[in-house]
């Protein structure tokens, strides 16, 4: 009898930020295009619930994903125990705020997102993250509505990014198209 292939799994935590998110979602969109094999599971944070019903790609997310698990507490869903025994392969995090770079340079594992993160560097699963405050200086993001909105990123975000690069198993990712390598990486075509 011929063994079943098992599926190939990942999770993606979108947090809290809309800048770059529509771009992001796009390029997971088409990554799951090219990696049908792949599941990708989606889990928002409780802010990252409210910023995509803001940009209004709740639906997308699940006519592409199917479900989308959205955080009732650090532990709900049990993202992180299906992290650390093996269930996904990696954990991706994009676009990630500021507050959640910070909490995981720091240790803090009091989210759905943070917890898993730090569960999983614990188990050697890699954390790919792309946090939304990678460079000092002024950057433009667009609104949900188009208009572009001038940001501030500060000094002390992009000092927690510089920390959180430092931490074995944590690969930081500029922008959306990079997710295109990590998924290169992970599961190369034969």
């Amino acid at each position: 009898m011929e063994e079943k292939k098992k599926k190939k799994r990942v999770a993606w935590g979108i947090t809290g930020s809309g800048d770059r998110l529509p771009e992001t979602v796009r390029v997971m969109k088409e990554i799951g295009k090219e990696y049908p094999e792949v599941e990708i599971a989606v889990y928002l944070s409780k802010a990252g619930e409210q910023v995509v019903k803001y940009y209004k790609l709740m639906n997308d997310l699940k006519e592409k994903f199917g479900a989308v698990r959205v955080e009732i507490d650090a532990n709900t869903p049990f993202l992180a125990g299906q992290i650390q025994v093996g269930r996904y392969e990696f954990l991706l995090i994009a676009p990630a705020t500021s507050n959640t770079v910070a909490k995981i340079a720091m240790g803090i594992a009091d989210t759905l997102l943070t917890n898993a993160a730090i569960m999983g560097l614990k188990a050697y699963v890699p954390l790919y993250i792309m946090p939304s405050d990678y460079k000092e200086g002024e950057v433009v993001t667009k609104l949900p509505d188009g208009r572009d909105l001038k940001i501030r990123v500060r000094r002390e975000d992009v000092e927690h990014v510089r920390k959180l690069a430092q931490i074995d198993g944590v690969t930081i990712l500029e922008k959306p198209e990079d997710i295109f390598d990590v998924f290169r990486k992970h599961f190369r075509k034969v």
